[in-house]
């Protein structure tokens, strides 16, 4: 069958049209990031460790709203490998695939435990009627367990809360929290928060408390924090004399890693283009 050029011409134009089309519908259907966002994986650098770190663990505020591809904070994570992760900011269908992307494309395989304290559709997406929990959240290479989520009295401009489970960390069992604090200029709040907070840390010997705490370290209202834990850097402390290394893209240290009968050995900060917060990873010695 012979077709002349005008014909051929508009058979193609229909045939772009309709893979048009159906790329659009996909996208409208799945989400914008979930088909597109695969076919870019970012490879690591070539210092990034091969697997999962057992003594390693990390606090990073992934930052919300921000326009960020859950792939590339899979990259972020993939290339530290910590055993414990407490993400701050977070949605849950964003750390679900953030989740499924370590593992698909890093062969990193963590457990997820959620602390979300608001159902959020502006933050989250969803439907209006079904919201996307938005908070805090926990991933571990080892099982979770004793799992508690508890919201603060008094969140400030926006409800707060902690979250805390067992689970291993260099090959011990240790309580591990994670908590984001009120927000910049609520001091008094965040005072009560804090209270709340290590109220419960100070039950157990041996924790580890990952967040974004909103406050310097000289900040009046860590001090319940201070008396109980010690900063993973051991040159950062209330006391001015220390010099901490910022870790907020305004250079001011609102995340931590305090650590309660725990020693550290090494810290990181990472500085990072998909949050304003950076990465905080460190390893310690458990034995």
């Amino acid at each position: 069958m012979c077709v002349d050029n005008e014909e051929a011409m508009v058979f193609a134009r229909g045939t772009r049209l309709l893979a048009a089309a159906m790329t659009v519908a996909c996208v409208v259907l799945v989400g914008p990031s979930a088909p597109s966002s695969a076919l870019f994986v970012r490879s690591l650098p070539v210092d990034a460790v091969t697997d999962v770190v057992p003594n390693r663990v990390m606090t990073w505020n992934i930052c919300n709203p921000c326009e960020a591809s859950n792939v590339d904070r899979a990259a972020e994570i993939a290339t530290y490998a910590p055993q414990v992760i407490g993400m701050q900011e977070t949605c849950v269908r964003d750390v679900e695939r953030i989740r499924d992307y370590l593992k698909r494309f890093y062969g990193l395989v963590y457990h997820v435990a959620y602390g979300s304290v608001l159902r959020n559709w502006g933050r989250c997406g969803g439907a209006p009627w079904s919201p996307g929990g938005f908070g805090q959240a926990l991933l571990s290479a080892a099982p979770m367990t004793d799992r508690v989520d508890v919201e603060y009295p008094d969140g400030g401009s926006e409800d707060r809360g902690y979250m805390a489970v067992t689970t291993m960390v260099d090959g011990r069992s240790v309580r591990v929290f994670n908590t984001h604090l009120a927000q910049r200029r609520q001091e008094s709040v965040r005072a009560e928060q804090t209270g709340v907070l290590a109220a419960e840390v100070a039950r157990h010997d041996r924790a580890i408390v990952l967040g974004d705490f909103n406050a310097v370290p000289d900040a009046p209202e860590l001090a319940p924090m201070w008396e109980l834990a010690a900063d993973t850097d051991p040159q950062c402390h209330p006391s001015p004399v220390g010099t901490c290394e910022p870790t907020t893209d305004w250079q001011s240290k609102f995340d931590y890693v305090f650590l309660r009968g725990i020693a550290p050995i090494e810290h990181r900060v990472r500085s990072t283009p998909y949050s304003d917060h950076h990465l905080l990873y460190t390893d310690l010695n458990l034995t």
